[in-house]
Formats: structure tokens, sequence, C-alpha cells
């Protein structure tokens, strides 16, 4: 090969490896270009479902301001309480939702329970009510002195207990020697007050709360004072819930005491209306002359002394009642029309103010 071949050749080879590396160039210049509108693309849509998400999680989707009741059984998945709140009208676009939830890392974290959420809370607060555990509470008042029948009424009104087991647990020897009660029947120890419940809680919660509270309520004072007076705790709750069930004024249950207190001492049955219908399946109205005259081991018609237990559960104006009794020598009180008593020392001024503030219609006493 001559000298002008080769040089030929070189020139050749050389713009072939020219040609090549420009081809090259221009290809990657081509992925290039398309990489970074890919990578350009993929940020506008991250920044674009950001403020999506944003908007999306403090913006309400119903603006009525209705509240709705959601139960979130134990054991739901996340997905399938998405879904119970998505039912439910309180959230949409489940995929912003559940977006909201892995970055507050709420998944983990949610308490199962009824829950009332409000048609106009936001994405967001529903998130945190629901990490909170925030479940509905039911302000529930039991009044004082009301009885063991009108508490589970009352309870039932809120669906917080199952009646059945209410009822068996209010007699079982274990749980009540759990709660440190020496008797036969929860009655008497269910302390009336103001309780917030959540229907999460089960019936035995509910009556430990409600007997703890009793606890709480008797004092080392109360009980030396009952000690002094040869008095018992279930003797104590006894004779109290009778005063509660026969007047609702606490200034005046000093007075029923006092007279209690006098015929015991004199060995005088405590003759109590109430104490005559309370084992009755059930009872509505007035006490009739039949009642009186029934026999039950309740009825301080019949019997001597206090009957075998509670027939309420008294407070702790009817507690102190029996253990500060007013200072009188009282034996006999009648009802006036205005729910107030009358009371008298003798039989003979009693007589008289039967005859003033009662009358008997058809067997009935009022």
């Amino acid at each position: 090969m001559n000298k002008s071949d080769k040089k030929n050749r070189i020139e050749k080879n050389s713009w072939i490896r020219r040609i090549l590396l420009f081809s090259f160039f221009k290809k990657s210049s081509f992925i290039g270009r398309t990489v970074r509108r890919v990578i350009l693309y993929f940020i506008a849509v991250i920044l674009v479902f950001c403020v999506l998400l944003l908007n999306y999680s403090i913006s309400s989707i119903d603006k009525r301001n209705v509240n709705v009741l959601v139960d979130i059984p134990t054991g739901s998945s996340f997905l399938e309480v998405t879904e119970i709140l998505n039912r439910a009208g309180l959230i949409k676009y489940r995929i912003f939702f559940y977006s909201l939830t892995v970055i507050k890392n709420a998944r983990r974290h949610i308490r199962a329970g009824e829950y009332e959420f409000n048609t106009s809370l936001t994405p967001n607060a529903i998130i945190e009510k629901l990490i909170r555990g925030d479940i509905k509470k039911y302000k529930v008042t039991i009044p004082e002195d009301f009885s063991l029948k009108e508490i589970i009424d009352r309870l039932k009104e809120y669906k917080l207990i199952d009646e059945d087991n209410f009822l068996e647990l209010a007699g079982d020897e274990d749980f009540l020697g759990s709660l440190n009660i020496q008797a036969d029947s929860i009655e008497g120890y269910l302390f009336p007050d103001t309780y917030f419940f959540d229907r999460s809680m089960s019936t035995r919660q509910i009556m430990k709360i409600m007997v703890s509270q009793f606890w709480k309520k008797i004092t080392p004072g109360m009980i030396k004072r009952a000690g002094e007076m040869k008095l018992d705790i279930h003797k104590l709750v006894t004779f109290a819930s009778i005063i509660g069930k026969e007047s609702g004024d606490d200034a005046e249950k000093p007075m029923i005491s006092a007279v209690f207190h006098n015929r015991l001492r004199k060995r005088m049955r405590l003759q109590s209306d109430p104490t005559a219908v309370y084992d009755l399946d059930s009872f509505e109205g007035k006490v009739l002359r039949s009642h009186l005259r029934r026999k039950s081991p309740y009825n301080t018609y019949v019997i001597k002394g206090l009957p075998p237990g509670p027939i309420a559960n008294p407070g702790v104006a009817s507690l102190k009642a029996v253990l500060y009794p007013a200072p009188v020598k009282y034996l006999y009180f009648v009802s006036k029309k205005d729910g107030s008593h009358f009371f008298s020392a003798s039989l003979v001024e009693h007589k008289r103010a039967i005859n003033r503030y009662r009358y008997i219609n058809n067997e009935s006493i009022q």
C-alpha cells in the first residue's frame, strides 16, 4: 500500500469515527432530554398531588354540620376503617385519605369503638380523632335512691349494658366478693352519680366503676360512726335506702331517719310503704292496702327490724341521715300532697294527720 492510499484510509476512518461520535452524542442528548422530561413530569405530578392532598386534608366534604355515629369494630384493618368512613359519608377520595394516614403514621394507632363525627370535620381532624381514640362518651346521670331495676332501665336507654348479664352479675357471689360487697346482691352499692360511659365498656366494667364510686364516698368517719350505732356497712346501706325511697328532700331525710330510729328502739315495725312493693316484678301507681299485707322478707309492715338488704341505691344524703338523725321524738309521718311529710309523736296525732292529708279510694293509699 503506497503512502497516498494509506493517507486516504486514515482520513476515511477518521470521518467514520466522527460520524459515529456525532450519532452517539446526538442519541445521548435525546435520551437525556427524555429522562429530564420524565423526571420533570413526575415532579410536577408529585407537586400537584401534594397541593391536592393539602387542600383535601383541610376541606370537609359536607358543610351541613350533622353528627354521624360510626362504629369501628375491634380488629378492623385500616382499609376496612376507610371503607366504613366512606360509607358513612365522612370521607371521599380514599387514596388521599390513605396517603394522609401514611404521612401521620396513623394506621397502627386507631382505637376500636364508637365515634361521633361531625360532617363538617376535615379529613385531618377525623384522623386526629381516630389517633386520640376519642370515642363517644355517654353522660349518664343515676339519680339518688334509684333501685337496681331503675338503674338497669337507665343504662339500657343508652344501650350500654346487657340486661341479662347485669342481673347475673348483680347476684354473682364471686363478683360481689371481688368488689368487697358482703351481701347476696349488688343493690345498694351502685352509687348514684353522673358518669361518662362508652359502648366499648363491658357490663362488668360499668358495674365496677359504680361500686368503686360507692367505696370512695364511704369515709372512715362514716364507718366509725356506723360502728358506734352498731350498724355494719350493709345495714347502713339498707337503712339509707329506705330513707331515700321515703323522701327525695335531703333536708327532710334526717327527720325520716329519726322516726325509724325511734321505732326500732321501741321495737315497732318500720311500716315503710316502699318496702312493701320492692320485690314485686312490676309496680306502678299507688301502694294498696293489699300490698301492705303481702308476705315478703322486705315488707316492713310484716317483718320486724330492717329488711335483709337495700331496696335502692342511696346517695350521701341518705347515708348521712342514718348516721345523724334529727333530735326529735317523732314516731310517725304522713305524706302531704306536695310530697313533703307531716310528722307526729303520737298515734292519735298521726291519725288526725292521715284524715287531713290522705284519703282512701278503692284501697288506694295516697
